[in-house]
């Protein structure tokens, strides 16, 4: 799962933007409520939600035909617009590294904190596994995990949730620095 946050100034605006991201079954979702949740002021941004947007002509993301740029476009603006009115951003998705680098040069003007949630095999099936079935992604939650380690990101920004709680992994998030870009 990977995770990144920003904190900056527009005029007197004042807002931190946090992205996290990580493969299917590591508690993207969950810990992005937990933190909405324990920010003052704050949106929760939910990607697959967005994805989900388009209706007629929908492709997954990992197939050929995708609509990934109108849903980065969709994810950039709802983000600004949280940003701009002064409210703490979370948002959750698989995020490259390509993709990163443009949302950092888009988020300039905020410092970001970015951390990329992960968690060894077996505790990722067993979390899909306590999915609800139509949500459950099988063999692909390992696909998903291998996709996110092979970005190669910078291993500060790693966060292993194998072995934490949720309320632990949170903490880690909040009170660490390590995670700034």
């Amino acid at each position: 799962m990977l995770f990144l946050a920003a904190k900056g100034t527009r005029g007197e605006i004042m807002a931190d933007l946090y992205l996290i991201t990580g493969p299917a079954g590591v508690g993207k979702s969950t810990i992005s409520k937990m933190l909405a949740g324990s920010l003052e002021k704050s949106v929760l941004i939910e990607g697959d939600d967005i994805y989900h947007l388009v209706v007629g002509g929908y492709v997954s993301p990992w197939k050929d035909g995708n609509h990934l740029p109108l849903f980065w476009q969709n994810c950039e603006g709802l983000i600004e617009n949280g940003l701009k009115s002064g409210y703490d951003v979370v948002f959750n998705y698989i995020i490259s590294k390509k993709d990163l680098q443009r949302l950092c040069k888009h988020f300039k003007n905020f410092s970001i904190k970015f951390v990329a949630l992960i968690a060894d095999e077996k505790t990722i099936v067993e979390r899909d596994k306590l999915r609800p079935e139509d949500c459950q992604m099988g063999e692909r939650v390992l696909v998903l995990l291998k996709s996110t380690l092979a970005q190669n990101f910078d291993e500060k920004f790693i966060l292993d949730t194998s072995k934490q709680s949720k309320e632990q992994t949170l903490k880690t998030i909040l009170s660490n620095n390590r995670f700034l870009v």
